[in-house]
């Protein structure tokens, strides 16, 4: 790309897609301002927007799903709880990678992270009557804060950039004393900010969920992808750090997606504490006939949602989690390449005047993995992004993650080859020489 695009171009394409303000757009919608543009100017962009896996689904997995393909079982509608082989080798994933005891019963699959959390919410808003508040902590997957605003359920956030340590206790504090809280929800390593909670932090918030009875929502679609510490040998410390070390109001969710590159069968599994699962509420046991949190998220929820998880997908889930507990697919290693297109791409970035916006975890720098976030000097989100595009580069604003900084989401997966970094460093030489113009 010799010259940036037009801006009146940009704004036809976004008219087309019914944008207003590009900064406010959601990643699918990102997603096809990009393609538009791709097809009107004949080049191919810098896609850094989405977080689709860069790298080849698990071997194994692909394996298990032919074979239980071919044994019929597409014609079968699956166990909605789940195969019992997946429950039981999900939960030995779970005490050999981050070092918790959660029975088979207790561990559900579903149609990936987003249909798990989507369902949570709107329980955990119906668990009791004077709590109907979904707290965020922010920055987010810019989806999960969506997921309320569908529901039609009341939610709030704080951006957590100025409440790390001891500092982020007063911050729930505010928020929780009001008591019409139900449930918190993050990230860990975070979405987009790639920070990653301490265990004094997870005690703060495990402290606080005991003391409100508030349940914690804990997303950890990028297990063990803190690449600082060494957390690829199972039933070896160190272990991925977790909130259910110090509460039992938790339920985890693990999402096949980035962690075995198994996106496009779209399964996760929704971790809910023994304590939890069996707690018995009054308010679900008047409105489905079922009190059991547990026992209503599947039958009652999950049931209405989809009846249940791809048959052949739990079978393909099942053995990559044998194979991961047994040390045969070290799915860390393979993750690892995340880290190293983190660190080549974050160089370009700077080089090229950009600063990191979420730049430090307490008294260390932020790790390399799948996200980072990036600002131009004092440029706005919409000013950013729409300069970025002009530039063939795409990426999505931080105000849509609930953070209130200014600048953008980088995602390093969509950087294959040593061609996509010429592009991306090409890109940036365009856009400073852009920038300069207009001084």
């Amino acid at each position: 790309m010799k010259e940036p695009i037009p801006q009146h171009l940009i704004d036809e394409v976004l008219a087309r897609n019914d944008i207003r303000d590009i900064s406010r757009a959601t990643i699918r919608q990102n997603v096809a301002v990009g393609a538009a543009l791709e097809k009107e100017v004949g080049e191919p962009f810098v896609h850094l927007e989405i977080g689709v896996p860069g790298i080849d689904a698990c071997p194994i997995g692909i394996q298990a799903q032919k074979e239980a393909l071919d044994r019929g079982v597409a014609s079968v509608y699956p166990i909605i709880s789940g195969l019992p082989q997946l429950k039981q080798n999900a939960s030995e994933f779970v005490k050999a990678f981050i070092d918790i005891d959660v029975p088979p019963e207790c561990i559900v699959p579903t149609v990936g992270s987003m249909q798990a959390s989507f369902n949570l919410v709107l329980e955990c808003s119906q668990l009791q009557k004077e709590k109907d508040t979904i707290l965020y902590i922010c920055p987010g997957f810019s989806a999960h804060g969506r997921q309320p605003d569908v529901l039609g359920i009341k939610n709030v956030t704080f951006d957590i950039y100025n409440y790390r340590a001891e500092k982020l206790r007063d911050k729930l504090e505010e928020f929780m004393s009001k008591g019409n809280i139900s449930a918190i929800l993050y990230s860990n390593p975070n979405n987009p900010a790639w920070i990653c909670l301490t265990d004094e932090e997870l005690r703060i918030i495990g402290e606080c969920a005991n003391k409100y009875d508030v349940v914690v929502l804990e997303d950890m679609a990028y297990l063990c992808m803190d690449f600082r510490k060494d957390m690829s040998r199972p039933f070896e410390p160190p272990f991925q750090p977790t909130v259910a070390r110090y509460t039992d109001n938790y339920v985890i969710t693990l999402s096949a997606s980035k962690i075995f590159s198994y996106a496009g069968e779209r399964i996760a599994l929704a971790v809910i504490s023994d304590k939890l699962y069996h707690r018995e509420y009054a308010s679900l046991r008047n409105r489905f006939g079922i009190g059991k949190f547990g026992d209503n998220y599947i039958l009652t929820y999950l049931y209405v949602a989809s009846s249940g998880t791809s048959h052949s997908a739990q079978y393909a889930l099942a053995a990559m989690l044998k194979a991961a507990v047994e040390g045969r697919y070290d799915f860390v290693k393979e993750l690892r390449e995340y880290g190293r297109r983190s660190e080549r791409s974050r160089y370009l970035f700077e080089r090229h005047g950009f600063h990191l916006v979420y730049d430090k975890d307490m008294d260390q720098s932020i790790g390399d993995g799948f996200f980072y976030t990036v600002g131009y000097k004092e440029l706005d989100n919409n000013t950013l992004l729409t300069r970025l595009m002009r530039c063939g580069i795409n990426a999505v604003a931080l105000n849509t993650t609930g953070s209130g900084q200014c600048g953008i989401r980088v995602c390093v997966s969509r950087l294959l080859t040593e061609e996509d970094f010429e592009t991306l460093d090409e890109r940036l030489r365009l856009f400073v020489q852009l920038d300069t113009e207009r001084v």
